[in-house]
């Protein structure tokens, strides 16, 4: 069999028994031949004949042996990879490839022999192993896959998480969270009273109550249009809270002893270690309901009440793509389009985290030619997708930065690069760099208003003479809610008369933006090359007719888009 590689010679007689026939004790010379055969690993010629006599041997040979010459898991496993020429990965990773093992192989085969799948090219198996001198399960598993298998030996930790997570995704999570009916009290009373049965984290997180819990949960997240979720733990309570339209409203309040079953459920779903919860974890998932993506992200921070988790939804189908709709006016689409247009400079977009600086520049990308220009971004998280062009994903623990991706980015000869987020003096310097050198840069960067932007770049590290050569404009943003259209804002209906369900009762449903552009001019350039504060630059930019951000917000007041005390709110 080609699965068993250079390790058949070695693992495919009886647990390595170092037995000639059936009840023929084994020579001297044999049980020396033996012993070589597994050097590194420190077997001598005599604990090879004592094997064959220890109990277990038969079943679970490799813990045995283990046992025998007192070795640590780890360095055992890379000793006998080196000697069968089998491969050692101490955390293997799982592709979606390997969906027909967890498919067809059952999952107490799996947990009883500790093998796991990990890909398939459709003709192999890659299988991770934590019991390698086991010949016999290794072609009963080609027998039920109709194909050879590969062995990659890892521990038995990893290969434990492996099955835990390959049979977890078997579950149909789009039919669950389709056919869940709204979060009630009863249903909050049965997984409550289903958590309470479990002691082990795995077998918690398992349990229906538990998922159908999570499921609701999300469902009705989904449902109001919350883009984050927080688990909060009391010192007497748990709260659930929604973030709808930019504000935290309480959802419900189940029993506190549902907090370690909710976390073990989202923490199997996100792919993290369910038994850690002493130590902040983030990870990520997809579900789908319906013909809506899904993508979560997930973190959880322990607290002395207990672990605190939010996660963030973002929902591919609901996204407005279109500047009319985010509330931009005629006037500065023009201005914006006309920049956007440009063959090369940088563009920057400022405001606060979750002020919607990402969909703007999207919104922005949707307009552009991107049949005859190359389109590239960098981010973190890719948030939406936009056909025609290509989105790199920030990955910093395979050292895949903003920095790292903007510079092989600029190797794929892009017309327009798309920037996330410029965090440190390196990335601004490349973006910058970029857009002297013929390309269109649009970046996010975290500043109050336009104006700030360009001492911000030089707090960071910038020339101003860098930033007067290639800077195009500064936009900044804030969301405001916009006036519920059902019930003009009152929160209640006439008739019936009721509170409003369009928007809970809170008067508004959805978000627009307010802007601000500032464009620059020469007074302007002469300036930034001058090192001036913002204030300076702010009055110089209203003397060219810059309209600040609250000009604008009053404009969609005037026009029943929002009201003045949500303005008040958010621009006070």
């Amino acid at each position: 069999m080609a699965s068993h590689g250079t390790s058949k010679g070695l693992l495919a007689r009886r647990g390595t028994a170092p037995v000639a026939d059936a009840g023929e004790a084994p020579s001297a010379s044999e049980l020396a031949r033996v012993a070589e055969l597994f050097a590194p690993l420190p077997l001598s010629a005599e604990q090879a004949r004592q094997f064959a006599l220890v109990e277990g041997s038969d079943e679970e040979p490799w813990d045995v042996l283990l046992q025998m010459l007192a070795l640590d898991e780890h360095q055992a496993l890379e000793m006998l990879a080196k000697r069968t020429g089998l491969s050692f990965v101490a955390e293997p990773r799982m592709h979606e490839s390997a969906s027909r093992f967890y498919e067809v192989v059952p999952a107490d085969v799996a947990r009883g022999r500790l093998c796991a799948g990990l890909e398939s090219d459709g003709q192999v198996m890659k299988v991770a192993t934590a019991q390698p001198m086991q010949p016999g399960v290794f072609a009963m598993l080609e027998d039920m896959l109709a194909m050879p298998v590969r062995l990659v030996l890892s521990p038995r930790a990893s290969v434990a998480n492996l099955i835990n997570r390959g049979y977890e995704q078997r579950q149909d999570l789009v039919t669950e969270i389709i056919e869940e009916m709204p979060l009630d009290e009863r249903a909050i009373a049965a997984a409550a009273a289903g958590a309470g049965q479990a002691t082990d984290l795995l077998q918690l997180a398992r349990q229906t109550p538990v998922i159908r819990l999570v499921n609701m949960i999300l469902f009705e997240a989904l449902r109001r249009r919350a883009s984050d979720v927080h688990v909060h733990p009391m010192e007497s309570r748990l709260v659930i809270r929604f973030r709808i339209d930019g504000m935290l409203v309480d959802a419900f309040s189940p029993p506190l002893s549902l907090a370690s079953a909710i976390s073990s459920r989202l923490k199997v779903m996100t792919e993290l270690d369910i038994a850690n919860r002493h130590s902040p974890q983030d990870g990520h998932t997809s579900v789908r309901v319906g013909s809506r993506k899904v993508d979560i992200r997930f973190s959880a921070i322990p607290t002395v009440y207990g672990e605190r988790l939010v996660l963030r939804l973002l929902d591919q189908t609901a996204t407005q793509l279109s500047l009319d709709e985010i509330g931009m006016t005629r006037g500065m689409q023009t201005q914006l389009l006309d920049l956007i247009e440009r063959p090369n400079g940088i563009i920057l977009v400022t405001g606060p985290t979750g002020s919607g600086k990402t969909t703007t520049l999207y919104a922005a990308l949707s307009r552009i030619d991107r049949a005859s220009r190359n389109v590239m971004t960098i981010e973190d998280p890719v948030e939406y997708h936009l056909e025609g062009i290509s989105q790199m994903q920030v990955n910093v623990k395979r050292g895949v930065t903003f920095a790292v991706g903007l510079r092989s980015l600029l190797r794929q000869d892009p017309d327009v690069i798309l920037v996330g987020e410029i965090r440190d003096a390196e990335t601004a310097q490349l973006a910058i760099q970029a857009s002297l050198t013929g390309h269109l840069v649009l970046a996010t960067l975290h500043t109050n208003d336009a104006p700030s932007a360009i001492p911000r770049l030089v707090d960071i590290g910038i020339e101003p003479y860098l930033i007067t050569s290639s800077l195009l404009a500064t936009l900044a943003q804030r969301l405001l809610r916009r006036t519920c259209r059902t019930c003009a804002g009152s929160g209640q209906t006439a008739d019936p008369p009721g509170r409003c369900e369009a928007c809970y009762g809170t008067g508004y449903k959805g978000r627009l933006a307010a802007y601000e552009i500032m464009a620059m001019n020469d007074e302007l350039r002469q300036l930034t090359a001058s090192r001036v504060d913002a204030v300076t630059l702010y009055e110089a930019a209203k003397r060219a007719g810059f309209k600040p951000m609250r000009d604008d917000a009053m404009e969609k007041v005037r026009a029943g888009l929002t009201d003045e005390a949500e303005v008040y709110r958010v621009l006070h």
